[in-house]
């Protein structure tokens, strides 16, 4: 009979442990918004996932940092936010199924004060060259997950136990190649640190600020509850501490440790949804055999791929509709204003091109998505019982580098990928040109559809989340890859910048935020007054 990995029992009692943290303490008092100001406020925030949006399970991060810069923009010296902040959360409908106690506000008020002294404290710390307005984001980014964690402990606790099991494997079956350890040279911990923030984007599609704070927590073990002699230094070499986070982010080995993981993410994928259900499941006497195991994995396995697609959809409507608003909000305060005041009269055809062109593309690219082939899931079996069980053979995966050409053959690819480029481009330009485009819709359309033509591509990759199967190009492939490459690489590059000035998030940020905010709280003040004179008619 096989033996169960200990790794794997470690794991089945952590998520016994999540399980049990999803029921509140006996006689917890939680906090309770108003049912009217709580169904206006949770349709605004609707409508912000729209302008704001991310994966679905960032989206409430996102929030908060967003309600936490105006609550800080707002702040009087010396004022306590965290009721109003976290009161504010709640009437958004950002913890449906997990009730806030209220003593947690005193806990969100102590984190506060941690930031808002290392914020404070920004112009007279060395940023190692960055600005105060990029550490101050950053800052918040880190902020909001730290405040998410005390809000919603449990969706933490399960997260980081998954990520612990597949790091333990992983390290095991991780070798660094020697021409990429001669060219990089990266050390052994280093190694440990670049499977760590892999498996954070593979298994839960991570983004920078939640694994800065995961870093922080990991080089800075006190940081959850410091003391004020330990902040005071903290804050003082903020700058390195960032400096050597964007540092790891940024490793020439990122992508290929990255690269390996997504491809043998599913196993662990499936293992998490096998134990959310019952942790139970998969403990020794359930599964003494591999066929016991494999009826479980199977099951798993046909319900992930059924929410695939639908996930994918989702996916693809919200970020096409976000760049759809935001390209009729430029054409209107933009493009319009443009043409009929420089150019003398407005081009109706290169309006719909503008906003229609790049939403075709996106269903196209949703539309060609392929799911997994029958033999995959032989295979996601296989891996599963190489983790699952103590005897079975184990493997390894290499982080290589491929070996570069001559300084000749380098500066021949780099000059035909500079044709590429150029003919693609081109080509757009001269059919705009013979269009009667005007000169300014040029940047735009040329913007949406690189940042359609990335966003559709990361979707697509997406669709590959229970492959583990090596994707093969066809030579069709190898052409298209050839011009579409620079269209998705300008796409990233408007993207970084579009993520700072995103255009329809700043005019609700100024015009509309702030104002409903304040009418909701009106309206619950309103409400409290009716309800307390109510009470006194008794």
């Amino acid at each position: 009979m096989p033996k169960i990995s200990s790794g794997l029992q470690k794991l089945i009692k952590d998520y016994q442990f999540w399980q049990k943290s999803l029921s509140l303490p006996p006689g917890a008092i939680v906090i309770q918004a108003d049912e009217v100001a709580s169904k206006l406020a949770s349709l605004y925030e609707r409508i912000r996932k729209v302008v704001d949006w991310k994966e679905q399970h960032l989206m409430r991060r996102v929030a908060i940092e967003r309600i936490l810069k105006r609550r800080l923009l707002l702040r009087t010296k010396g004022q306590q936010i965290a009721e109003p902040f976290v009161l504010e959360l709640v009437r958004g409908g950002y913890f449906p199924s997990t009730p806030i106690e209220k003593q947690k506000i005193s806990v969100v008020q102590k984190v506060l004060d941690k930031y808002i002294f290392i914020l404070d404290r920004l112009k007279k710390i060395d940023l190692k060259g960055k600005n105060q307005g990029e550490v101050y984001t950053d800052i918040l980014g880190i902020a909001a997950c730290e405040i998410e964690e005390v809000l919603a402990p449990n969706f933490y606790l399960k997260q980081n136990a998954l990520i612990r099991f597949a790091e333990g494997v992983m390290r095991e079956r991780i070798k660094v190649g020697s021409r990429a350890r001669e060219l990089t040279q990266i050390t052994d911990e280093e190694i440990k640190i670049q499977i760590y923030i892999s498996l954070q984007q593979s298994l839960f599609k991570l983004d920078a600020p939640i694994i800065s704070y995961n870093l922080i927590k990991r080089y800075y073990p006190f940081w959850s509850h410091p003391t004020p002699e330990q902040i005071k230094p903290f804050a003082e070499r903020l700058g390195q501490v960032l400096e050597d986070i964007e540092t790891q982010l940024n490793h020439p080995l990122a992508n290929k440790f990255y690269k390996i993981m997504e491809r043998y993410n599913t196993p662990y994928l499936l293992l998490d949804d096998i134990l959310s259900e019952d942790p139970q499941v998969l403990s020794s006497d359930k599964i003494e055999e591999p066929s016991d195991l494999n009826r479980y994995v199977s099951r798993a396995y046909s319900d992930r791929l059924k929410t695939l697609r639908s996930r994918l959809g989702r996916a693809a409507f919200y970020s096409t509709l976000s760049i759809f608003l935001t390209n009729l909000f430029t054409l209107y305060v933009l493009e319009f204003p443009f043409a009929k005041y420089v150019m003398g009269s407005i081009n109706p055809l290169a309006a719909v091109i503008d906003v229609l062109g790049p939403t075709f593309l996106m269903l196209f690219l949703v539309s060609t998505v392929r799911t997994p082939s029958s033999g995959n899931k032989k295979i996601v079996l296989e891996e599963v019982q190489k983790i699952v069980y103590e005897d079975m053979e184990k493997v390894s995966y290499e982080v290589e580098v491929y070996r570069k050409g001559n300084f000749v053959f380098r500066l021949i690819n780099n000059l035909i990928y500079g044709i590429s480029f150029a003919a693609c481009f081109g080509l757009i330009l001269f059919a705009l040109y013979k269009l009667n485009y005007p000169p300014l819709s040029y940047l735009l359309l040329i913007m949406f559809t690189s940042l359609i033509a990335f966003t559709g591509n990361k979707i697509r990759k997406r669709s590959r989340e229970l492959h583990v199967t090596e994707k093969k190009d066809s030579f069709f492939q190898v052409i298209i890859d050839l011009f579409s490459v620079p269209v998705m690489s300008l796409g990233k590059w408007f993207l970084a910048r579009w993520k700072k000035i995103n255009i329809l998030g700043v005019a609700f940020n100024v015009l509309i935020d702030t104002p409903f905010l304040i009418f909701v709280q009106f309206l619950e003040q309103w409400r409290y007054f009716l309800k307390e004179k109510k009470e006194n008619l008794r």
